[in-house]
C-alpha cells in the first residue's frame, strides 16, 4: 500500500524563486523566460526529457551559470547579483544529491562523510564529528555501513550514502538531479521513500529534477513540466497529465509504470 506523505509546506514562504529567466547557449535556446517557485518545505519535482535544461536549471540556482536575463532569488538572496566568496556561503545551505553519488572511492563511508563536515565547520571536535556521522547514516538507514569502501556496497547504498553525505551540512535546501537513474524498480521505490523521509525528518526544501514519473508522483507536492523551454504545466501530478497536448501523453504513455 502507497505510503501517505507527510508534509509541512509554508506557501506563504519562497526559498527559490525563478524569475523571468531566460538561458541560451549559442543558437540553442535551452530555457525561455521561466517562472518558477519552490515553497519553504515542499518536494518539488521537474519533469522533462532528456536536454530540455533540468540541469542546467540547478546550475543556474546554484550560481554555476548565470542567465541571460531574469533573477534567481534563493533563501533571501539574488543569486546573479551575488560575488563568488557570497556564492560559496549561499551554497552550503544548498544540498547537492548528484547522479553517480560522487563519492571517494579511496575514502570509507565513515571518511566521505567527514570530508564535507571537516572542510566547511573546523570546530569540530572529534566527538562531535563522529556523533554528526552517525545520526545521517542512521538517518538514511545505512550506520552499519560506516566501515565499509564504497565499491562494497550497492547501487541503492551509494546512492543513499550520497544523500547522507550532502545532508550532513544541514542544508535548507536539496536538489536532487535523477535521484533513480540507474537503479532497479525496488531501489527506486526505496530512494523515493528516503526522498520523502528527508523531507520529513530534516524539513528541507527540494527540487528533483527527473524523467521518471514513477519517482514523480512518489515524491513530488507538485510538479513542474518543462516543453520546449517553458515550464508549460505545473500543478499536482494528477493536473500535469489531464490534457491532450501531444508534447505530455506520449511521455506520459512512455515512462508511467505504476
Amino acid at each position: 500500500m502507497e505510503q501517505k506523505k507527510q508534509t509541512h509546506i509554508n506557501y506563504d514562504e519562497e526559498v527559490i524563486h525563478v524569475d523571468n529567466v531566460s538561458k541560451s547557449f549559442g543558437d540553442l535556446h535551452v530555457l525561455r523566460n521561466v517562472d518558477l517557485k519552490l515553497y519553504n518545505g515542499e518536494n518539488l519535482v521537474v519533469l522533462g526529457r532528456s536536454g530540455t535544461g533540468k540541469s542546467v536549471l540547478i546550475k543556474l540556482i546554484s550560481g554555476l551559470l548565470k542567465p541571460d536575463s531574469g533573477e534567481i532569488h534563493v533563501l533571501g538572496e539574488t543569486v546573479n547579483l551575488l560575488k563568488e566568496k557570497e556564492l560559496r556561503q549561499l551554497r552550503l545551505r544548498i544540498g547537492f544529491s548528484f547522479q553517480n553519488s560522487a563519492l571517494y572511492d579511496s575514502m570509507t563511508v565513515r571518511e566521505n562523510l567527514e570530508f564535507p563536515l571537516v572542510r566547511n565547520k573546523r570546530n569540530l571536535t572529534r566527538a562531535e564529528i563522529d556523533k554528526e556521522v552517525e545520526d545521517v547514516l542512521d538517518g538514511v538507514g545505512l550506520l552499519r555501513t560506516i566501515n565499509q569502501m564504497p565499491s562494497e556496497l550497492s547501487g541503492g547504498q551509494r546512492k543513499r550514502i550520497g544523500i547522507a553525505r550532502t545532508l550532513i551540512l544541514r542544508p535548507d535546501i536539496m536538489m536532487y538531479d535523477e535521484p533513480t537513474a540507474g537503479l532497479d524498480p525496488i531501489t527506486c521505490l526505496d530512494i523515493n521513500s528516503l526522498i520523502n523521509e528527508v523531507q520529513e525528518r530534516y524539513r528541507t526544501s527540494s527540487i528533483i529534477i527527473t524523467h521518471d514519473l514513477a519517482c514523480a508522483k512518489m515524491v513530488g507536492d507538485r510538479v513542474a513540466m518543462l516543453l520546449d523551454g517553458k515550464f508549460e504545466r505545473v500543478g499536482k501530478f494528477s493536473e500535469i497529465f489531464e490534457t491532450e497536448d501531444e508534447r505530455v501523453k506520449p511521455f506520459y504513455d512512455y515512462n508511467f509504470i505504476v
